[in-house]
C-alpha cells in the first residue's frame, strides 16, 4: 500500500505539471511550492515526533518516509530532469540529493531495527550490553555444568558433554563472550553466524537427547547474540546518521528560503 501511494502521488505531481505547463504557465512555480510545501511538512514531523509515543512515532516515521519518496518526484520535475547550471541551484541540487540518499539509509536503518524484534529507539545501548553479558554469563553457566557431568557416572560414557565443551571452548566462546565495539566489524559477519550454527547442527545428530537440547540452548544464544550484536551497530549508525541528515536538511531550508527570495526578486528568474 506505501508503495502504491508513493507511486500514485508521483504520477500525479508530474500529470499536475504538465496541464500546468499547458495552461502556458511556468510549471516550475508549481513543482517548487510543492517542493517547499513537502519540505516544510518534512521539518514539522522531525520536531513533532520528539514529544511522542513510540507508537505514534513510528507512523510518524511512516508518513515522513512516504512524504520523502514523493518528494523526490517533485525534485526531479522542478529540476527537469537536467543539472543545475548556477551556483545557488548547484547548492540546492546537492543539498537534496545529500537529504535523498541519507533518507534512504536512514529508512533500510529503521526497516533493519524493526526486523530485530525488540530492539528500537527506546532500547539504550547500556540495556543491550546488560543482555549481552547476561548471554555470555547462561552460557558459561552451562558448560560449567556440562563439566561436572563429566565422570559421575559408574560405567564410561560416551564423551558428549566433552565434545560440546570443545566446542563451545574452541569455535563459539570467542563469539559469545566478545564485547566487539568497532562498529564495522559485522560487515560480511553473516557467514560467521552460519558457520557457527552449522557446526552446532553438525554435532547434534551424535549426541543424544539430554545434549541435543543443551545444544539447541547454545545455538539460541549464539542467534540471539548476533541479533545483539547486530541491533547495537544499528542503533549506533541511526544516531551517526542524524549528524548527516539534519544538519543538511535545515541548511537546505535556508537555501531554499534564499531562492524563492531570489525568485520572487527578479521576474525573469525560474522557480
Amino acid at each position: 500500500m506505501r508503495s502504491a501511494l508513493i507511486a500514485v502521488a508521483s504520477i500525479t505531481i508530474f500529470y499536475l505539471v504538465e496541464i500546468y505547463a499547458d495552461s502556458l504557465r511556468d510549471p516550475r512555480y508549481l513543482d517548487g511550492w510543492l517542493l517547499t510545501a513537502g519540505m516544510a511538512a518534512q521539518v514539522f514531523f522531525h520536531i513533532a515526533t520528539k514529544r511522542l509515543s513510540l507508537k505514534a512515532r513510528e507512523r510518524w516515521r511512516s508518513a515522513h518516509i512516504v512524504i520523502g519518496c514523493i518528494l523526490i518526484a517533485a525534485f526531479l520535475s522542478h529540476s527537469n530532469f537536467a543539472l543545475p547550471d548556477t551556483g545557488v541551484a548547484w547548492a540546492l541540487w546537492g543539498g537534496f540529493v545529500l537529504i535523498t540518499l541519507s533518507g534512504l539509509g536512514g529508512t533500510y536503518l529503521s526497516w533493519s531495527l524493526a526486523a530485530r524484534r525488540g530492539i528500537d529507539d527506546d532500547v539504550l545501548s547500556g540495556d543491550l550490553n546488560a543482555r549481552r553479558t547476561k548471554l555470555a554469563s547462561n552460557a558459561r553457566d552451562l558448560i560449567a555444568a556440562l563439566d561436572d557431568q563429566v565422570g559421575t557416572e559408574i560405567l564410561p560414557q560416551l564423551p558428549h558433554s566433552s565434545w560440546i565443551a570443545d566446542l563451545y571452548h574452541k569455535r563459539l566462546r570467542d563469539f559469545i563472550e566478545s564485547d566487539r565495539s568497532f562498529p564495522f566489524y559485522r560487515i560480511g559477519s553473516g557467514a560467521r553466524l552460519r558457520r557457527m550454527t552449522n557446526e552446532i547442527d553438525a554435532l547434534s545428530p551424535y549426541v543424544d537427547a539430554q545434549h541435543q537440547e543443551v545444544l539447541r540452548v547454545i545455538k539460541a544464544i549464539v542467534v540471539e547474540k548476533d541479533r545483539l550484536d547486530g541491533g547495537r551497530i544499528l542503533l549506533w549508525l541511526r544516531s551517526a546518521w542524524l549528524f548527516v541528515h539534519v544538519p543538511v536538511t535545515y541548511g537546505l531550508i535556508v537555501l531554499v528560503a534564499l531562492h524563492i527570495l531570489l525568485v520572487y526578486s527578479f521576474s525573469s528568474g525560474s522557480l
